[in-house]
């Protein structure tokens, strides 16, 4: 089974109303003030009556067993990677281009829209870790986003040196 991974499955199942409700102790869409105050979440969560009914009511079973699993394995998360990025506009699509090297054997990788605005997209590299350590060498890798030519607003990709606008 795999390990759970905070970005993706432990950080979307806190809702906005769930934040809202533990701001006066923690952020839950911090992994640091998760992982400082997991077993407290844990304890809420699992027969606390946490969230309360008036606030979207408590997590369904799956998710507090999701949680535990990702507690107890170790509070996996994604790494932010690094990349050379280029940006191609053509008459139909738009493509970003991450090129690069994991940092070890069995690493994966992807480019992922992390937010956007009227004038702006911005991605970001993850980098997942295997969930045990693999054997080789660290593959090169080639990683492209595209999407409609039509759209016109910069790209900024976030890798580990910072926030690239791409031109």
């Amino acid at each position: 089974m795999r390990t759970p991974v905070y970005e993706l499955h432990i950080r979307p199942m806190f809702r906005a109303t769930d934040r809202e409700h533990m701001a006066f102790s923690l952020d839950l869409w911090d992994f640091d003030s998760v992982v400082a105050n997991a077993d407290l979440v844990l304890e809420r969560i699992d027969g606390g009556g946490m969230p309360p009914d008036d606030h979207a009511g408590p997590w369904p079973d799956e998710w507090v067993a999701l949680f535990r699993r990702w507690h107890e394995t170790g509070h996996k998360r994604l790494q932010v990677g690094t990349a050379a990025f280029t940006l191609a506009r053509t008459a139909s699509a738009v493509t970003i281009t991450a090129t690069g090297t994991f940092p070890a054997a069995g690493f994966e990788g992807w480019l992922q829209l992390e937010s956007e605005t009227d004038t702006a997209r911005t991605y970001v590299l993850y980098y997942e870790a295997p969930d045990s350590p693999a054997a080789g060498t660290p593959e090169s890798f080639t990683r492209k986003e595209r999407y409609d030519a039509t759209d016109t607003r910069t790209v900024f990709v976030r890798d580990s040196a910072g926030v690239h606008e791409l031109r």
